[in-house]
């Protein structure tokens, strides 16, 4: 056996050790989350369960199901999963796609740190990364960040052992990583629009190591150019799906659910735009620090951003190999939400500054494989220096830089993560109104259309355990529109919600309509629930097909 097999030999079984214990974390964190009933507090996971329940639960099933805005490979994940009615409504179904990716990106940032760090540091990285509070509890969600955690660690992985192999002369196992990391982007570009972006810079990563060394007209150019068809196809798939399904290929951009919609939609005359708003330094300002509250202590904030710059300085100048460039992809996530947010309607609000809340703070998560990686560059530099001249001190920094991580595990544990404060914050009237209005549900006769608008309070349906195939709501392009003409006539059961589009209709058309129960709670619009006087009511169809 050389000794090239004799260390993939090895790195197998210290990665197939962090795999263990990567579970061991996963289902322990998991177990805490079921417990205290944490799964869906986000109404994101809800509304991502949905999209995926709705896929084949629905009056009119199939793919338009998964909508526009959101990218699809999510909700095909959890498709599997969502089909049991309580996995769908304890949120179980959610968390089993989640934790089979934390456990992925685990073992992937330690073999990504074994490229270039020996097994001692690269076990700093990883602990820095499995044990963040923050992940920890996203990856017992139904929430899409550990998903393309998965997919940036995976894509730097492959990228950074391709170019490695690249300068080996290793040309059949390098287009086998080169094939495999395309197919990973792929994902990316169909998990997040984050994703687009990572997949161009890593294209670009690619390409530099095939020219510099010299390579671009060798056996790799075949593999090189259909991993470039591979990345230009996905992105323009989905803008396909967009014009085909919803008339506009850039629908997910500006149609009545995007980003920008929204914040015209929801935005006071006259007020303060949000911090960052047309200045990307700002906006810069606002993700890091969003990135640094989710990863430490918050006194230790700017203490860990620099000790990351600092890594990725050291790792650039000691180890020049083009293989260090995929690490760098982990940057990548700066310039996009520094954009996003001053340009594209995408605000963080953090409860540090104004106007102290908590709104995407999640984003800043994306930084956590960055400051993992980065942050053990710069302490093995620093044990590498010591161990030449002072073993034992070496072995002292070894062990205070694991109590630093253990001990930012406690106090971030402590003052509650700031993804689940943010969870539990913007929850805390949506839950108990979704709580009654689940009970208002529950007590009608099992038998009857419902005409509900789904897309503000879909959790009260999940939590009664109705089957979405017995509502008449907006996904149903043939029936919703008709059926708010003629509410009495279209469904047993008419459930309107103050200010949405069914309470508009029943304002229009209250005739034949009795009302049987109204839920209110401190924070949210009243819903009411009303029956239908028609002997057989039946939901109308479009005309257009």
């Amino acid at each position: 056996m050389n000794s090239t097999e004799a260390e993939r030999r090895g790195l197998r079984h210290e990665c197939l050790l962090v795999l263990v214990a990567a579970t061991a974390i996963s289902l322990l964190s998991f177990a805490y989350c079921f417990e205290h009933h944490l799964l869906l507090l986000y109404g994101d996971a809800v509304a991502h369960l949905h999209i995926a329940r709705r896929v084949f639960d629905s009056r009119n099933p199939g793919f338009r199901q998964l909508g526009s805005v959101w990218l699809p490979l999510p909700h095909l994940l959890l498709i599997p999963f969502v089909q049991r009615m309580n996995w769908w409504q304890n949120g179980v179904a959610g968390a089993l796609p989640s934790m089979a990716c934390y456990i992925a990106s685990c073992v992937g940032i330690y073999r990504l740190a074994r490229l270039w760090l020996a097994p001692r540091v690269s076990l700093l990285a990883l602990a820095a990364f499995a044990l963040n509070p923050g992940l920890l509890y996203l990856q017992s969600t139904a929430m899409t960040e550990p998903l393309f955690l998965a997919e940036m660690i995976g894509t730097a992985l492959l990228v950074g052992e391709f170019c490695l192999e690249v300068d080996r002369d290793e040309t059949r196992r390098a287009n086998r990583l080169l094939m495999a990391a395309g197919l990973v982007l792929i994902a990316a570009v169909y998990t997040r629009y984050d994703g687009w972006i990572y997949a161009s810079f890593a294209w670009l990563v690619v390409a530099t190591a095939l020219w510099r060394s010299r390579k671009l007209r060798g056996p790799l150019m075949g593999s090189f150019l259909l991993f470039t068809v591979m990345l230009a196809a996905a992105p323009a798939l989905w803008l396909a799906y967009n014009a085909r399904q919803f008339g506009d290929p850039l629908d997910f951009m500006r149609g009545p659910y995007s980003a920008r919609a929204i914040e015209l939609r929801t935005a006071t005359p006259g007020a303060p735009h949000y911090p960052g708003w047309h200045s990307v330094p700002v906006a810069s300002l606002h993700f890091l620090k969003a990135a640094e509250l989710g990863a430490v202590a918050i006194a230790w904030g700017n203490q860990l951003l620099w000790l990351t710059v600092a890594g990725t300085l050291l790792a650039l100048y000691e180890c020049r190999s083009r293989a260090i460039g995929a690490a760098v992809l982990l940057w990548i996530p700066l310039p996009f939400y520094a954009y996003s947010i001053a340009y594209g309607s995408v605000p963080i609000f953090i409860p540090v500054w104004w106007p102290f809340s908590y709104y995407n703070t999640r984003y800043g998560m994306e930084m956590l494989p960055a400051f993992a990686l980065f942050c053990a560059f710069a302490v093995g530099w620093l044990l590498n220096r010591a161990q030449a001249s002072y073993p034992r001190i070496s072995r002292w920094l070894f062990a205070a830089a694991i109590l630093l991580i253990a001990g930012n595990t406690v106090v971030l544990l402590r003052a509650k993560p700031i993804v689940l404060q943010e969870a539990i914050a913007n929850s805390r009237t949506r839950i108990p109104f979704e709580g009654a209005f689940s009970d208002a549900l529950r007590a009608l006769p099992q038998e009857g259309l419902i005409l509900m608008y789904t897309s503000e309070h879909v959790g009260a349906l999940q939590k009664a355990g109705i089957a979405l195939r017995r509502t008449i709501n907006e996904t149903d392009y043939y029936h919703f529109k008709p059926a708010l003409e003629v509410p009495a006539e279209s469904a047993r059961w008419v459930v309107a919600t103050e200010g949405d589009v069914v309470d508009k209709a029943v304002k229009l058309h209250p005739d034949e309509l009795e009302l049987v129960s109204v839920t209110c709670s401190t924070g949210q619009p009243c819903a009411r629930i009303y029956r239908s006087q028609v002997d057989n009511p039946v939901a109308p169809t479009s005309r257009i097909r």
